[in-house]
């Protein structure tokens, strides 16, 4: 690359005018759970313990005691949640009257093998607990910040919805679908019984077919295939719509429920095809939680990947006993991305991993 080729790199991507709207929505995100009795948190960004997840690769960091010393190997936070969740165990046990009604960060988080219009490695990420509350409650509670941070910018900016016909939603609540009911809107079948045979057959009818890298023994990856390819792109075109009811396969921390077929208590909120956020019932069993992080590093290592150590700061809490609630982690860039209208992170990150 020449020096002229060279020379713009040190500008930001994003224009001064989206720079500014990040700093508004992060103080009326504030504002708004300031408003509903939620206490602001911070948690570390390094840790030696990381969200144990298949799907999730933390970037590593090596950490030494002393010049000369071995390293360490240390985690940067995929989100803060095991952080947060020891803060909630703890402010369970104690005796204190003028307890919040839930706890809220933004923060910084880091995931490996992503890039893209709509990943980068270094994000911004809003995650929040309501103590006591239901996912249900909390897809409520989410439908609620979505719409005041859209009527700020609205009320801000009055023509923006002639340039972002997003932000013209309709007064009925965000649409609840479960993950079955919508396979069956767009496949015209239902998914969550279907064997990995019936899913491979599935993919194939529909001209999806797998890549030469996925397992098509694996249901997870076919159903996966089938909601990427597919079903995404249908959700939330109109007004945002709430995805809910997750495979039991597929329940990271949430709790499942024993319906037939067992669904976990999940849900993400998409709008225009683009997944903004995932939230869960939250699980609270310890013993449950040791075999989901034994079983993700096993299907980790069946892939290629480093099994990462057990959670056991958050174990311990859960011991001590993690509350019942429910938590959402939203991704703060592409919410002004979606709420602003343009198509890509590198238009509100003021410098993207290409420029960082």
């Amino acid at each position: 690359m020449t020096f002229q080729e060279q020379s713009h790199l040190w500008q930001p991507t994003a224009s001064w005018r989206l720079l500014k709207w990040r700093s508004i929505l992060l103080q009326e995100i504030r504002d708004f759970f300031t408003s509903t009795a939620y206490l602001e948190v911070e948690t570390p960004s390094l840790s030696r313990e990381t969200v144990v997840d298949a799907n999730l690769d933390p970037i590593e960091a090596q950490l030494k005691t002393h010049r000369g010393a071995d390293h360490e190997v240390w985690y940067l936070q995929t989100s803060p949640e095991f952080g947060m969740k020891r803060l909630l165990a703890d402010l369970h046990r104690s005796p204190s009257t003028d307890r919040p009604a839930g706890l809220f960060q933004i923060s910084k988080a880091f995931r490996n093998c992503e890039r893209g219009d709509l990943h980068n490695p270094e994000f911004t990420m809003l995650e929040w607990y309501g103590f006591a509350d239901t996912y249900q409650e909390q897809m409520t509670f989410t439908e609620c910040l979505i719409r005041r941070l859209t009527e700020r910018v609205l009320e801000l900016e009055p023509g923006v919805s002639d340039m972002n016909s997003r932000l013209k939603m309709t007064d009925k609540s965000f649409h609840r679908l479960s993950y079955d009911d919508a396979c069956e809107r767009v496949l015209d079948c239902r998914v969550l019984t279907q064997s990995s045979e019936e899913l491979l057959i599935l993919c194939r009818a529909e001209g999806v077919e797998p890549p030469p890298s996925l397992d098509t023994e694996d249901r997870d990856s076919l159903l996966n295939l089938l909601l990427a390819e597919k079903v995404e792109q249908t959700l939330g075109t109109n007004n945002p719509e709430f995805l809910c009811d997750y495979p039991a396969s597929q329940s990271a921390l949430a709790k499942v429920r024993a319906d037939d077929p067992p669904v976990a208590e999940r849900f993400e909120l998409y709008w225009d095809g683009i997944e903004l956020c995932n939230g869960y019932q939250e699980l609270t069993d310890p013993e449950v939680l040791r075999q989901r992080i034994f079983e993700e590093n096993s299907r980790r290592l069946s892939e290629g990947a480093m099994a990462l150590p057990a959670a056991e700061h958050l174990l311990s809490a859960m011991e001590n006993g993690l509350p019942e609630c429910a938590g959402v982690a939203l991704g703060f860039d592409r919410l002004v991305m979606l709420l602003l209208g343009q198509k890509s992170l590198t238009k509100v990150l003021p410098f993207p991993h290409d420029r960082a």
